[in-house]
């Protein structure tokens, strides 16, 4: 699935990110993850979506947030909720930053992207590290990489997962060190960890 077709679909079902029970989801694991390192900086949201609960959270704790995503309407609800805030409509494939990060959230985002990108991805934002800086995603808690196409949600999305082996291997790879591996919805296989980059 290319990532414009995985647009088109959130397009068509944006609005139900902002149903109210799900503002507290993810919260707890950023909150874990902030633990990590002082707090302020510069922080990223990739695949933002349009509720801005994760950049309330990280204003609070001092950091100036700017969001990404490849929905042009979770990107336009997005900007009515937090006008002041920078958003990329862009797909975090091809996306490329162009100064570092103290922080970056991919919550539920990213395995979304297609199986052959997924290791440049999870590379190029540990690459978008500063010193210090935390990364914090989602992804499937599985043994080996896999990838699907469910209609679970009503349109149809693309998932992929590298497998916890090779994840762990690609963030090393690329300099971070793993500080947290989660499953956090058990029995489901959600998993989400918080990667570091070396001060």
């Amino acid at each position: 699935m290319h990532p414009s077709d995985l647009a088109t679909s959130y397009d068509t079902i944006a609005h139900q990110w902002l149903e109210p029970h799900l503002a507290r989801n993810g919260i707890r694991q950023h909150e874990h993850a902030l633990k990590f390192r002082e707090g302020g900086g510069l922080a990223l949201d990739v695949g933002c979506g349009c509720s801005g609960r994760f950049i309330d959270l990280l204003t609070n704790h001092g950091y100036q947030v700017e969001g990404l995503d490849v929905s042009a309407q979770m990107i336009a609800l997005a900007r009515t909720r937090h006008p002041d805030t920078a958003f990329h409509h862009a797909d975090i494939c091809t996306w490329q930053p162009n100064q570092k990060y103290d922080f970056i959230t991919a919550w539920d985002s990213i395995w979304h992207v297609p199986l052959a990108h997924h290791e440049d991805v999870l590379k190029k934002l540990c690459a978008a590290l500063a010193p210090s800086g935390l990364f914090i995603w989602t992804t499937g808690g599985l043994d080996a990489p896999e990838e699907k196409q469910d209609s679970s949600m009503g349109p149809p999305v693309h998932y992929s997962a590298l497998g916890i082996p090779r994840t762990l291997q690609v963030i090393t790879e690329a300099g971070c060190i793993c500080r947290h591996l989660e499953y956090d919805q058990l029995p489901e296989k959600h998993l989400f960890i918080i990667a570091q980059k070396p001060s």
